[in-house]
């Protein structure tokens, strides 16, 4: 049966309508941050995106010298690893406690390099601590991409971004803005084997509500995607059966001509810029 409208001496006149708006307080103006474009396109798209403080074990406002010697240092997978255990040993370690992976001699070189970055001290007995205990190394992933994007690329950027979506979860890990495009970096700083269905499916609800120009999945692993990463992406493409993704060069996929997925093997920000070309290069006119 269909409802039928009100009669017409139920509803509010003009005037009623009109004092009972005039009484509703303003909604609250949510301003972007100056000069972070970024944040500026995901206000254009709806979202009143807020950037919370990343979990790091430096202070956040690290800059100058020393902002660069850590960088160096994070640029080497290696010392990826290792920040990484010592992180997850949530106390004091040995340089042997924090790799699986590196000889001992090789283990104190880093922690020694991080006593001089002053993230961490010397304690008795040949251990180590952390200066800033942190839960993650996600975050630590985080800021390390976005500072590259931002002096190797030149993008704007913004990480640890939270963008409100309603029915969506998860923050935006990192996103950028560069020739009036949006970028959007998802960080996994965990292997393969840890990666879970349900977190690929956030990582597309948050690509669908965002709609970035380029999206690129980041694996900081030297293992392979094809075994379990790249068939979890590709069960979640719109288009199924999904075509066959598309290897650029080493673990660089193309699984549309907008979203691409890359590990570390070689050089992390070198697969992310290669990712990125590809992106940008799709989005250019064809060729004359």
């Amino acid at each position: 049966m269909t409802e039928q409208p009100p009669p017409e001496e139920d509803l509010p006149t003009a005037r009623e309508l009109e004092l009972g708006e005039a009484g509703v307080s303003p909604a609250p103006r949510l301003l972007v941050p100056p000069g972070n474009e970024p944040l500026a396109m995901l206000a254009r798209r709806g979202f009143q995106a807020t950037v919370a403080p990343l979990d790091l074990p430096f202070p956040a406002d690290v800059s100058g010298a020393r902002a660069e010697r850590l960088v160096e240092r994070l640029g080497h997978y290696a010392f990826r690893l290792f920040l990484r255990g010592a992180i997850l040993r949530h106390g004091s370690f040995t340089p042997m406690e924090a790799t699986r992976y590196l000889e001992e001699a090789g283990a104190t070189a880093f922690a020694e390099d991080l006593v001089s970055l002053d993230l961490a001290t010397r304690e008795a007995d040949g251990r180590y601590l952390l200066r800033h205990p942190t839960a993650s190394f996600g975050g630590t992933l985080e800021w390390y991409v976005a500072h590259e994007l931002r002096g190797r690329f030149g993008f704007d950027v913004a990480a640890g971004v939270k963008f409100h979506a309603p029915d969506v979860g998860g923050d935006l890990d990192v996103v950028g803005a560069a020739e009036g495009r949006l970028v959007y970096l998802e960080m996994k700083s965990s292997p393969p084997k840890h990666l879970a269905a349900d977190e690929v499916g956030a990582f597309f609800r948050r690509v669908r509500a965002l709609r970035p120009h380029v999206s690129v999945f980041v694996m900081d692993t030297a293992l392979r995607l094809s075994d379990k990463v790249l068939p979890l992406l590709q069960a979640e493409l719109s288009t199924q059966p999904a075509p066959p993704p598309r290897r650029i060069v080493r673990e660089v996929w193309a699984l549309t001509p907008h979203l691409y997925v890359v590990n570390a093997r070689q050089d992390l920000m070198g697969n992310i810029g290669l990712a990125l070309a590809e992106g940008f290069r799709a989005l250019a006119p064809p060729a004359p």
